[in-house]
């Protein structure tokens, strides 16, 4: 274990008032890619670019290949928790981390045991019609060949925010409340550079930022410690 890892553990053994703010690279080793890296989704060859795929526009008006793709590389329904999961709901067990805010939708969170998480972009695991309201879980799109419909023939819908679409007022509020009041804020596996979501850092009034990420992020000078190790690795090691 490095210096760093070393102070990242008194850390977090000398506060329980600790939010973790999490992006994709938490789960990559869960063996779910990210968007934005060599291998991740964005640069992968399509007939549309992701962006306008994964977008309200694109969803209403060629539901079918949005479907395609979304069954295709977006549902990772074997994929299981990690050692970062796993540590951040052991932190909410002993009363230590009071909130995860997270940019991704694959539930790993909740699937790991941890409760107040705030999901910024929705979850994978989740679907509503658009009728009637009725909600679904993942078996309804995994189980169709096509679009998947509500009993009332009303169209059914991830419960993600798309792209040109706004993220949930309240749950944009709770976790501004959370990072607001934290005494150690960990960010981890994201590059913080997807807004709205990334400026909620701004609101951080505490004396311990921590950043845990392989590459370098627009908020590194900002930071009191920075770790380039495994996200799961290192907080493994330091709980």
């Amino acid at each position: 274990m490095n210096d760093n890892n070393l102070v990242l553990r008194d850390v977090i053994a000398g506060s329980d008032n600790i939010v973790f703010f999490g992006g994709a690279g938490v789960s990559t080793e869960s063996g779910i890619p990210d968007f934005r890296s060599e291998d991740g989704i964005y640069n992968m060859k399509y007939a549309h670019p992701p962006e306008t795929i994964l977008s309200h526009t694109f969803f209403l008006r060629n539901t079918s290949e949005f479907y395609q793709f979304y069954r295709d590389k977006m549902l990772h329904p074997n994929a299981m928790p990690n050692k970062a999961h796993l540590a951040l709901a052991e932190l909410e067990r002993r009363g230590k981390l009071k909130a995860i805010v997270t940019q991704n939708v694959d539930g790993l969170h909740h699937k790991a045991g941890s409760e107040n998480v705030l999901e910024l972009h929705g979850s994978r695991g989740r679907y509503y019609c658009l009728k009637c309201g009725k909600g679904y879980g993942m078996d309804v799109v995994l189980e169709s060949e096509d679009i998947p419909y509500c009993a009332c023939s009303g169209l059914i819908r991830p419960d993600v925010v798309l792209f040109q679409e706004s993220l949930n007022q309240d749950v944009i509020e709770r976790s501004i409340r959370a990072i607001r009041e934290a005494d150690v804020l960990i960010v981890g596996g994201t590059s913080l550079n997807v807004y709205p979501a990334a400026g909620m850092i701004q609101h951080y009034k505490g004396k311990m930022l921590v950043l845990i990420n392989k590459s370098e992020t627009s908020y590194d000078s900002y930071a009191n410690l920075i770790i380039r190790d495994p996200i799961g690795e290192t907080l493994d090691s330091a709980i």
